[in-house]
């Protein structure tokens, strides 16, 4: 009928005419927006990309510039006498010479401020991590009447500044003849209100099954604190450390508080006692802030994975 009819015939070619054009419009219509969608794309892949490279030169900046006097300290303590005062200053040494490290250890008797310092960090860093992990365990998962209300008067001591407990607590070494001692900078740093908050939000992670199933098979509490609690909670304490030792190494104002003796002096105070000699050799400082900033580096990265997790496990377990 199509054949013989023209108004079907022209009908069916207009429908043909319609959906061709539909369709060559629908293809140049994706190839438009393909175009113009891939060029946005583009655009913005050429911005991230942008982005990426003047942060990653803002941190290279940021680094250099936190490392340079650093770097600046331990090339002017290899500089002979006079050369790091010089205008204007050098940066690396006319010539290297360890006449500095040696004046330390022979006539200074920097050797003996070193192992002072070494064994008081060392057992404080030792006594702490016990105490503290043991006394956020308690305050985390044991049940006892009081805890919460002993926890949350704990934590208003976060509050106080530190030099305000100084006067009775020398008040205390002073009444247990510890003034002038290795025990009287120890005791007080035993223990801390940080500490114990640190390792108690981390041990609520822990679950309370692991616990329980431990105490259906016999374990005692002390048992459960060491096989079970301190292996779930080593990266806190890998943190914890590195914020101790470093914390007590650097001490300066109770051990210079604390002690009178010259022979159990820490390195921040004889090195005070050595800027105020020597204030003019600028090379001899120099060369005693390195050996005392060596060791907190050498800590640091020893704990470094540990220090990482602890401080990422916020974000993992929460």
């Amino acid at each position: 009928m199509s054949r013989t009819n023209p108004r079907f015939r022209t009908a069916d070619e207009q429908r043909t005419t319609s959906l061709l054009a539909d369709s060559s419009g629908a293809d140049s219509y994706r190839r438009q927006a393909t175009g113009q969608f891939g060029g946005g794309f583009g655009s913005a892949r050429t911005r991230r990309r942008f982005a990426q490279f003047v942060l990653y030169a803002l941190l290279i900046i940021g680094a250099i510039v936190a490392l340079f006097p650093m770097l600046w300290m331990v090339s002017a303590s290899f500089m002979p006498t006079g050369e790091a005062s010089q205008y204007p200053p050098h940066l690396l040494p006319s010539r290297i010479t360890f006449t500095h490290y040696r004046e330390l250890f022979t006539r200074l008797n920097l050797g003996r401020y070193l192992f002072n310092s070494t064994l008081i960090a060392v057992v404080v860093t030792a006594v702490s991590l016990v105490v503290n992990s043991m006394a956020g365990y308690a305050f985390a998962k044991l049940r006892f009447r009081g805890r919460d209300r002993t926890f949350r008067m704990l934590s208003l001591g976060l509050v106080l500044p530190v030099q305000v407990a100084m006067l009775p607590l020398f008040l205390l070494m002073k009444n247990l003849h510890l003034i002038n001692t290795y025990w009287g900078v120890i005791i007080p740093g035993m223990a801390s209100i940080f500490g114990i908050f640190l390792i108690r939000q981390y041990a609520l992670s822990i679950p309370d099954d692991m616990l329980d199933a431990a105490r259906i098979d016999g374990a005692s509490e002390l048992r459960i604190y060491w096989s079970v609690v301190v292996p779930g909670i080593l990266p806190i304490l890998a943190t914890l450390a590195i914020w101790t030792f470093l914390a007590t190494w650097n001490d300066f104002m109770w051990p210079l508080i604390v002690l009178s003796d010259e022979a159990h002096y820490t390195l921040p105070v004889a090195l005070a006692n050595l800027s105020g000699e020597h204030v003019q050799d600028t090379e001899l400082m120099m060369a005693g802030s390195v050996l005392t900033v060596i060791p907190v580096i050498a800590v640091f990265l020893f704990l470094q994975r540990y220090y990482i997790q602890g401080v990422m496990a916020g974000s993992v377990k929460g």
